[in-house]
């Protein structure tokens, strides 16, 4: 099966606009909560230089009748599985928040399984996994996780204040978190691909020096751009983010 027609009917992953004839394929990992739909604009506007997907999780949107996954490391595990599926041309990672942990970990296993990387590995929101905070959270009212993300302004205020749509957003919310808080980094060797981090210049969850300490996991090029704005920088600078993905992609080698 072609990738193009296995991205149609895929659950996993959503093509909202084919990029052209044999470009990379751009993957994007949303956050806790998050769905693929987050990233349409950020596809609509990468389209036409390369394959932009979003990852769609159990547990959400069209997935909803699923149970959510609370383990990362299993999430990557299945994500793993399906995006090895594409590897048949050049592939980027794009993650955000959560996202960026799921990313780094899916590259993890690209080289461990396959012996073989990304062409260029995007975090965003996220601090590196070396850098440990203890963050709880109570997750077990809506209100504390109510408050988390009114916080980190991760999601429209109006849905905010409609109940069927505040109980779509909390169940997968609240699982994700739980994954999040059972998470721990284990050491192995650093990935190998390049590494480019963004970050907000003012996200409560992540410093600009945390944001840093990523390069300690690439032996690949590394950079990091800071962007105006808090945790979810990357919806307040649609254009330019992706402008600056775009500019890092097309500058990497890719194979053949």
């Amino acid at each position: 099966m072609s990738s193009e027609t296995a991205t149609e009917s895929d659950r996993w992953i959503r093509s909202y606009l084919p990029g052209p004839a044999e470009a990379p394929h751009l993957v994007h990992f949303p956050h806790a909560g998050g769905s693929a739909s987050y990233y349409r604009p950020f596809c609509a506007s990468l389209s036409d230089r390369f394959n932009a997907l979003a990852l769609q999780y159990p547990g959400r949107q069209d997935r909803r009748d699923e149970p959510c996954v609370t383990d990362l490391h299993v999430l990557a595990d299945l994500l793993f599985d399906r995006l090895r599926q594409l590897a048949d041309r050049p592939m980027a990672f794009f993650g955000h928040s959560m996202g960026a942990l799921l990313a780094f970990e899916v590259t993890r296993r690209f080289e461990r399984e396959l012996n073989t990387s990304p062409v260029a590995l995007f975090l965003s929101g996220r601090r590196a996994p070396s850098r440990h905070r203890d963050e709880i959270v109570d997750l077990s009212s809506n209100e504390s996780l109510l408050a988390e993300i009114r916080e980190l302004s991760g999601t429209d205020p109006r849905l905010l204040g409609d109940d069927e749509m505040l109980e779509m957003i909390m169940e997968p919310l609240r699982a994700d978190y739980r994954a999040l808080g059972a998470y721990r980094f284990v050491a192995e060797p650093p990935v190998r691909c390049p590494v480019t981090v963004l970050t907000g210049a003012d996200d409560p969850r992540t410093s600009q020096d945390e944001a840093a300490a990523w390069q300690e996991h690439t032996t690949g090029a590394f950079a990091l751009r800071v962007f105006p704005g808090g945790h979810f920088f990357i919806s307040e600078n649609v254009a330019d983010v992706t402008g600056f993905v775009a500019e890092r992609l097309s500058a990497v080698p890719l194979p053949g």
